[in-house]
């Protein structure tokens, strides 16, 4: 088929499986997934093939940078004695697991390697396509895992491709491949990373600063891969330093076209992915004989159980090393943790680019090409992890009972007082220097006090939710409801009558001092006209223009207020107060504030 012909094919695949994926109640990517299977079983369409430096060169970056964009460096540094060895001893574990069963089911040493590499690593973005409904800490952590786990299977792949050409594989080889890898990749990440830096902090342009971010990842991976490293890490590593200095170097608008702009290209790319998967599985199922078919069906289930029992086994054995922070919970809520994140970790894109790169020929696999094994059992363990696992995991989060986690919530809720509080404190001498009235100060004092009085006021309804769910579960857990709770649930069900007052007179106040009520059509017709008369005669007093003096003096204000609060925002994250993603959210609202303030004009 025709490059266009493929992209309205997928486009078209994507949109039906969005519109059915809320109907069947299933995640997005198990949609996309069957429909690829159900296309493959056209001829023509089963033709569609995945190139492995589509995947690599194409795919990869854009959705590795975007995910680290996206992910906590804070949690990284918190959970790094959970995400190191998991990342890599646990890939070592499950690869030679892997080639273990594949012994057993009499595939070649060289073949059962190259296999166990390819199958080892979960994948990032099948962990963020599916793995939004964990806890948050455990999808934090897997998410990390995840990228950075694609290195060490990468340089186990290299290592059994030698093995299967007949190249001399000694310990210092092994060595030296594994520190150029890990060590290059990391290095080009940072210097890539620096480089950007000092590029963005000289443009001021939204579209120039975007298209620099839009690079970022593609330059990494390339550098990375010409001194021979790992391209996945250079971008991760990449990412993970551009989004915790885009604050300072980065604009407003430019922060927002891309918030927009990146979501949207990495679901297409991840969607046309999962469709491409359903789609490489009727390929290969049609290029292998029947008669082999089931055996491989049995070699792809037993990679798959392994694969699931090593990742339990090892989180269990490694429990004792890794390091605690806060109370410990209790032991069933650990053991069910345990299995909620082996059924977590899910196979996806890197899996495939690597079977999909095994040269054809390179190994001998008795009767057929070992390729095609490899890249059969492949296929098949990741449709295994994405619908099984997928489908599964909504259960089984359900099932683990796993206890909320409120420290986002409240820390996002710290952090909007604390710079509101900032902001105050610092109105007056911000007045002064940008010298605003003192009618606009008071003005924008009332507002931030009835904000500030809001945010509170909604953390202790928050708080109090809290308290009445708990009594509640607690009369249901003894069978006699308690009269008090069931007046506090009503009131929690319907509108509480002062905090209804409250929020309804903050809102009244807003906007009357905003100037959006209390003035009629006409009235605003008869200013308008009153202004346009002032603005064409010399006979006025040209204090009587002082609308305007106020809205100029309230917009400078307003920004400086604005740069004060993400000087506070920036200190509580360098502080480790709060966590990256809460500075993400928070950052964002700021910036639509200013964009509200400048103008639509700051895009151009």
């Amino acid at each position: 088929m025709e490059g266009l012909e493929v992209t309205v094919l997928l486009g078209l695949t994507i949109l039906v499986g969005a519109l059915l994926a809320p109907r069947l109640r299933l995640a997005l990517p198990l949609v996309l997934v069957i429909l690829g299977l159900a296309l493959g079983f056209v001829p023509a369409l089963r033709e569609i093939q995945l190139p492995p430096e589509t995947v690599l060169l194409l795919f990869l970056p854009v959705m590795l940078f975007w995910e680290s964009l996206t992910t906590s460096l804070r949690a990284i540094r918190r959970d790094f004695r959970y995400i190191l060895p998991m990342s890599t001893l646990l890939v070592v574990a499950s690869a030679f697991a892997v080639a273990g069963i594949g012994l057993l089911f009499g595939l070649p040493w060289e073949t059962a390697l190259i296999l166990g590499a390819a199958v080892a690593p979960p994948d990032a973005t099948a962990v963020a396509a599916l793995g939004r409904m964990l806890p948050r800490r455990m999808f934090m952590k897997l998410k990390a895992e995840s990228l950075t786990n694609d290195g060490t299977a990468l340089v186990l792949y290299a290592i059994a491709i030698s093995l299967a050409v007949g190249g001399h594989i000694t310990p210092l080889s092994v060595t030296g491949t594994v520190v150029v890898s890990f060590a290059g990749g990391i290095a080009a990440g940072v210097v890539v990373a620096a480089l950007g830096y000092l590029l963005l902090r000289a443009i001021a342009s939204t579209i120039v600063i975007n298209t620099t971010l839009l690079l970022i990842p593609f330059v990494a991976f390339l550098i990375a891969e010409l001194v021979g490293a790992s391209g996945v890490l250079a971008v991760v590593v990449a990412g993970l330093i551009i989004a915790y200095v885009s604050p300072t170097v980065t604009t407003a608008p430019s922060r927002r076209q891309a918030e927009a702009a990146w979501p949207f290209g990495v679901f297409l790319l991840n969607g046309a992915l999962f469709v491409l998967i359903g789609l490489e599985v009727q390929y290969v199922v049609h290029q292998i004989s029947a008669g082999a078919i089931g055996r491989l069906v049995l070699i792809t289930v037993a990679v798959w159980a392994s694969l699931l029992v090593v990742r339990y086994l090892f989180q269990l054995l490694s429990l004792p090393f890794y390091a605690r922070s806060g109370p410990r919970p209790p032991r069933g809520v650990r053991a069910r943790s345990r299995v909620l994140s082996t059924f977590a970790g899910m196979r996806g894109a890197v899996s495939l680019a690597i079977a999909l790169s095994v040269p054809a020929g390179a190994v001998a696999g008795g009767t057929m090409d070992g390729r095609d094994e490899i890249v059969f059992v492949t296929a098949g363990v990741i449709l295994l992890s994405l619908l099984v696992q997928g489908m599964l995991l909504p259960a089984i989060v359900r099932w683990a009972r796993i206890p909320a986690d409120q420290a986002e919530v409240e820390e996002y809720e710290l952090a909007e007082r604390t710079i509101s509080g900032a902001a105050l404190a610092a109105l007056d001498d911000l007045a002064v220097q940008h010298e605003v009235s003192d009618d606009v100060r008071d003005r924008i004092r009332f507002e931030g006090y009835q904000m500030l009085e809001y945010t509170n006021a909604r953390t202790l309804a928050r708080e109090q939710a809290l308290v009445d769910a708990e009594v509640q579960a607690l009369d249901e857990m003894l069978g006699q409801p308690d009269p008090l709770a069931a007046g506090t649930d009503a009131r929690a069900d319907g509108a509480d009558p002062l905090a209804a007052g409250t929020a309804s007179a903050a809102v009244g106040e807003e906007r009357t001092a905003d100037g959006a009520e209390g003035s009629t059509p006409r009235r605003t017709i008869i200013e308008g006209a009153t202004l346009q008369m002032i603005a064409t005669s010399e006979d006025v007093d040209v204090m009587q223009r002082s609308p305007l003096i106020r809205h100029a003096e309230l917009t400078r204000l307003k920004l400086a207020l604005l740069d004060r609060k993400r000087e506070v925002l920036l200190g509580l994250r360098r502080s480790g107060t709060v966590d990256d993603l809460v500075v993400r959210r928070i950052s964002a609202r700021l910036d639509l504030e200013q964009l509200r303030l400048q103008g639509l004009e700051e895009f151009d």
